[in-house]
């Protein structure tokens, strides 16, 4: 069994980040969401099973993207069609799997992430959705990764260590086709945007300063969606 895995027990609307620090990670009462999930598309029973597994056996199962962010992404994807779409933070592939719904023929996702124990478990839902031969999976530090890839994106989907969001949107800017869209998680991260952060807290700066750069950039038109932590939706110029 791989090292990081082990039995977690289910929480609701609380995160655990790296550095032990628990934040609420929803601005709205469970009986919302709970109606807003009833009143939403289901995830498919391929995607069940793997949120249950990742909550399961998974570190850190928050991290899983979940029903209605799920069927966010992938309506997103399905209205755009995109032929090409980077993810930077596959975790255990859920929202991979829901970005996939939406690819055009042929399309393509490449995807990255860092925790190399990840990549059976990540392998084993891709092949169970029959989006194995369209999903290229990357392992390794997504600022070294980002540079070699050499393609042209209709979408990006942002959602690793926060610290980066900066670099990673820098590099990934002029990859991006006109009309693009860029979507990056966790903007609000637990509404500590809005509070002035302690010194060392170097998360929460990098996310506001991101924040701040997307607003102020003129290659970008910028919406930041209040929906879970907070999702940015920016469209290329």
């Amino acid at each position: 069994m791989a090292k990081n895995i082990r039995l977690v027990s289910f929480r609701f609307n609380t995160f655990e980040s790296d550095n032990s620090k628990r934040y609420n990670m929803s601005f709205i009462s469970q009986s919302i969401l709970d109606y807003a999930e009833k009143h939403t598309e289901p995830e498919s029973k391929i995607l069940q099973e793997l949120r249950i597994e990742t909550w399961q056996k998974i570190l850190a199962p928050r991290m899983l993207s979940g029903h209605l962010q799920g069927r966010l992404l992938s309506l997103i994807s399905k209205l755009m069609q995109p032929k090409m779409i980077l993810e930077i933070g596959t975790y255990t592939g859920y929202s991979t799997l829901c970005l996939a719904e939406g690819l055009a023929a042929n399309g393509m996702i490449h995807t990255i992430d860092n925790n190399e124990e990840l990549v059976d478990f990540q392998k084993k839902y891709f092949i169970k959705a029959g989006f194995d031969t369209q999903i290229i999976q990357h392992t390794g530090p997504a600022l070294a990764i980002i540079p070699q890839l050499k393609y042209n994106y209709d979408l990006v989907f942002i959602d690793a260590d926060k610290i980066n969001y900066n670099t990673y949107f820098e590099q990934i800017i002029d990859k991006v086709n006109v009309g693009g869209i860029i979507l990056s998680d966790n903007v609000l991260w637990g509404g500590k945007v809005v509070k002035t952060p302690l010194k060392n807290d170097w998360d929460t700066k990098s996310i506001i300063n991101f924040n701040t750069k997307l607003k102020k950039d003129k290659r970008v038109e910028i919406l930041l969606l209040p929906f879970r932590d907070g999702i940015s939706i920016a469209r290329k110029l």
